[in-house]
């Protein structure tokens, strides 16, 4: 495996749970990346959040076929979560140290610590992350023959909890759900938000480099991306206040900035929805215009970073291969998914493909109406001329039941993928 962030290390735990010994690459800590600030395995870069976790939405079901199908790292997941409402959050320095210990504790899989510059002529699975080094790129380039996309990718910056104003700031769960501190809401007048979105528009960003094209993943757009698109998007999108009441004797506020608890401590609180490219001290006035944030330090500034994936459709087969180079198999977000959970369910079908392969078997996939065989689906046969990155949604599925109502048709939709998945499980090993 190339690349221990979450796909290698998914491939390489579903590979040792066959019985197939592998090593796991890694160039950490020799080469960086402009995101990473660790050299633990399974670091997460951008969110602690996995997303909602309830199953009848597409990123929960995805999470419970992952449990079901043994994907170590949801366990690992689960063991360290914090709370944060529906959605699966986790305590990330407490995760990649799991990841490490079970790595250690995993006596088929060897972690090396080096970089890989083009690709192995042996079996192998490549997961080198959105921030693949030039060099392993550009074989991979090499090899596709249909050349790299890429895209930027904003990461949100982190407050220091004990610098929120809880006179201003106060705890809620959009819709009640969760624990009533897993979020803390820093309300805003029509003013306020007024002020907050024409700064927003003037502050300095951090420009992209003169050859490279700006594109965004629609998931991923920088708030000030949002606000440039409209007056009143942010109060549309990431700072809506639906679903969230203030405490009693306080006017209903016209916008919200949520935070999101990054740590159990309660420390740390992530700006959700606020990935940003501004630079570090436009970061530092203009979100400190924030009600409740008019004295926050910030842990961690926002960025952003270039993402590399190739069109899948057009360059992997059925398995997720390289046509030009089948002994290569993809895995993580260079196949173009998105998202934590969706690079573990590749780098999860990877290792079990490998082993099926290596053992002389022809792997049957996922079925398509499963949220992993909808993914497979997305990065092996989706549309080339069109092919972008993507979460898993029920867009990916095949057409669900007629008839019934958004909430009945994704209840159904979920149920069958799950029974899809276990009569599948039971004849995959």
């Amino acid at each position: 495996m190339v690349g221990a962030g979450l796909a290698g290390c998914e491939a390489a735990f579903a590979l040792a749970a066959r019985g197939v010994p592998s090593r796991l690459l890694e160039m950490r800590p020799g080469t960086g990346t402009p995101a990473h600030r660790t050299d633990l395995p399974g670091e997460l870069v951008c969110s602690n959040s996995f997303r909602s976790g309830n199953p009848e939405n597409a990123p929960g079901l995805l999470k419970e076929e992952l449990r079901r199908a043994g994907s170590r790292l949801m366990g690992i997941a689960d063991a360290v979560r914090v709370p944060a409402g529906e959605a699966l959050a986790v305590d990330r320095a407490r995760f990649s140290r799991a990841v490490l210990e079970a790595l250690e504790r995993e006596p088929l899989i060897t972690l090396e610590r080096r970089e890989v510059t083009e690709l192995p002529d042996e079996p192998c699975i490549v997961a080198p992350g959105p921030l693949a080094s030039p060099a392993i790129a550009d074989d991979i380039q090499r090899a596709a023959g249909a050349g790299n996309l890429y895209f930027y990718d904003a990461i949100a910056p982190i407050v220091d909890g004990g610098t929120i104003d809880r006179s201003v700031a106060f705890p809620f769960s959009r819709y009640g759900k969760g624990g009533g501190d897993d979020y803390m809401n820093c309300p805003m007048s029509r003013a306020e938000y007024l002020c907050f979105v024409e700064a927003l528009a003037s502050a300095r960003r951090v420009p992209p480099r003169p050859f490279e094209d700006e594109l965004h993943f629609q998931g991923c757009q920088p708030v000030e991306a949002i606000a440039d698109s409209g007056l009143f998007s942010l109060a549309f999108g990431p700072m809506k206040p639906v679903g969230i009441v203030p405490p009693p004797g306080r006017e209903k506020p016209f916008a919200v900035v949520q935070l999101r608890r990054e740590n159990m401590e309660g420390t740390a609180w992530n700006m959700v929805g606020f990935q940003t490219k501004l630079v570090q001290g436009e970061q530092k006035r203009v979100f400190r215009m924030i009600p409740g944030l008019n004295e926050a330090r910030f842990l961690r500034f926002g960025s952003v970073h270039r993402n590399t994936y190739v069109n899948g459709p057009a360059v992997l087969d059925g398995y997720m291969r390289l046509r030009a180079a089948p002994n290569a198999m993809l895995a993580g977000q260079i196949t173009g998914v998105e998202g934590y959970i969706e690079s573990m369910a590749t780098g999860l079908l990877a290792g079990m493909f490998t082993a099926a392969l290596l053992a002389g078997r022809k792997p049957e996939p996922p079925p398509a109406d499963t949220a992993l065989g909808a993914l497979l689906g997305h990065v092996t046969r989706g549309g080339e001329a069109t092919f972008s990155p993507s979460n898993i949604h029920y867009g990916l599925f095949p057409v669900g039941p007629p008839g019934r109502g958004r909430r009945e048709r994704r209840r159904a939709m979920s149920a069958r993928a799950l029974a899809s998945l276990d009569n599948w499980l039971s004849g995959s090993p």
